[in-house]
């Protein structure tokens, strides 16, 4: 993934992000919060040559403690020394214990010995380091005796006298609170990046054309009141979502202009796409450009275009199949404009073999003479064969997606069906499109209504929704339509 990929990522993934890294600063607040605060106790030797008249001497006293100052920080974590310590400063830790709380160093070139003592108990700490300072020059000199009765050659002098700390040195709020928050963004960051990778859901065009060659024809943005007002064309004419469907209808126009396909199934991998409702407005739409539409109910197993369009269903296109009426008495007339709608009648046993009969043929080809354009509500894709049967009987498929909704499997599966059948999948429309979906393609923030316009239908307080020309305000980013 280049760069641009992982913006997308941290833009489509800001709320996984933001809450790991507050999580993480949360617990870094917790922790420092609960930690016991501990005290630094402390205290500087200086080794030096007790003989060392001469500069020769003295050049040689000085590369002689240079190399004993390292051996001599050693000594401090040992029992040697901390044994007298723990005896001096009345300490209940056993060597090892205390060994945890020291901490020795020596400057690089030097003959200088820092020494600090780490405990909850500034006197403590304090206490500790006064018994270091006072056995630790003694434990030096014993060491170096050559005898016990010569000199030391080695000279261990205080420098500086430990002293009660006034702030503890740990916990360190900014900088604990600090690294929370680095460490946050960076395991959220982390965390966008696997979650958008275990993300099984078709969600962006991005997607759908990394997966097929079709063209997107377009993108319904997501509406919460879409159960309620299905016809948004009729519900709502200046709504986003309706010029959504206006935008779909003048796309379509362009797709394979040598043969201008006119007898179209529109179908989903999966039910609950959303593929009825975007027949119906899609038809709406046609119907008002002054296009002469036919709209097929031809999912016979599970209809639901008429209810969507208030029709009534008793008799259709299965009593036409079986030759109990003419097409004449069960097409019916929708609206103002020139829309005819065909409802599916009665559910029969065998759904598919029909829509694949001579008489299906027929009844396209009759509708194809009277009509500029017929869009068929098929059934969805994967879990029957409707749609595919009827796919090789028409000019084309639209596929209708649903994001958020369907998996790229089984997006993938349905146009492998397609494939199957040499069908022609004349292009995917991207449904329920979250309306903070913003940049490279889709932002559905904004519409633009007639001057004085507000919308004919009603928020869910009861109140008519504003003009609009001018908001900026993003819809909730949710799956429905």
């Amino acid at each position: 993934m280049d760069l641009v990929a992982y913006v997308q990522i941290v833009r489509r993934r800001w709320r996984t992000l933001m809450a790991v890294a507050l999580g993480v600063l949360a617990a870094s607040a917790i922790m420092t919060l609960l930690a016991t605060p501990k005290y630094t106790s402390n205290t500087q030797f200086f080794v030096s040559t007790a003989d060392s008249a001469s500069s020769s001497q003295l050049a040689q006293g000085g590369a002689f403690t240079q190399q004993r100052v390292k051996s001599y920080s050693l000594l401090l974590l040992t029992p040697k020394l901390l044994d007298p310590v723990i005896a001096k400063s009345g300490v209940s830790d056993s060597p090892t214990e205390l060994a945890r709380k020291i901490t020795a160093t020596t400057p690089p070139d030097s003959v200088v010995i820092d020494v600090s003592v780490t405990d909850p108990s500034p006197t403590q700490a304090r206490d500790v380091a006064q018994a270091i300072a006072e056995v630790f020059p003694t434990v030096i000199a014993d060491l170096e005796r050559v005898s016990p009765d010569a000199d030391s050659p080695v000279k261990v002098t205080l420098v500086s006298a430990p002293m009660v700390a006034t702030a503890p040195v740990s916990p360190h709020p900014p900088r604990n609170l600090a690294l929370g928050l680095v460490l946050g963004i960076l395991a959220g960051f982390g965390a966008a990046v696997v979650k958008h990778l275990l993300d099984t859901k078709l969600r962006t065009k991005e997607d759908v054309e990394g997966m097929t060659n079709a063209v997107v024809l377009g993108g319904i943005p997501y509406d919460d009141d879409a159960s309620k007002h299905p016809l948004i064309i009729q519900a709502d004419p200046h709504a986003g979502r309706a010029e959504a469907f206006r935008s779909l209808r003048t796309n379509l126009q362009f797709v394979d202009a040598t043969e201008h396909p006119r007898v179209i199934v529109v179908t989903s991998s999966i039910a609950g796409e959303g593929k009825s409702t975007t027949t119906a407005n899609l038809a709406l739409a046609m119907a008002e450009s002054g296009a002469n539409v036919c709209v097929v109910e031809g999912d016979l197993r599970r209809p639901r275009l008429l209810a969507y369009l208030g029709l009534e269903g008793s008799v259709g296109l299965t009593d036409v199949l079986i030759g109990r009426y003419e097409l004449d008495d069960v097409l019916q007339p929708f609206g103002a404009h020139s829309l005819t709608v065909l409802g599916a009648g009665a559910t029969p046993p065998n759904p598919s073999e029909l829509l694949g009969s001579t008489a299906m043929r027929d009844v396209l080809d009759e509708l194809r003479r009277r009509f500029d354009f017929v869009l068929i509500d098929g059934a969805p894709v994967l879990p029957v064969t409707d749609s595919t049967v009827l796919t090789r009987l028409t000019d084309g498929a639209i596929v209708v997606a649903g994001s958020g909704v369907v998996t790229k499997d089984q997006f993938e599966h349905a146009l492998e069906t397609f494939q199957t059948v040499n069908g022609v999948v004349l292009g995917v429309v991207l449904n329920r499109v979250p309306r903070q979906n913003r940049g490279a393609y889709y932002d559905y923030r904004y519409e633009y209504r007639p001057e004085g316009a507000v919308s004919s239908r009603r928020t869910k307080t009861g109140r008519r929704r504003k003009n609009e020309d001018d908001a900026t305000r993003p819809r909730r980013d949710l799956v429905g339509s």
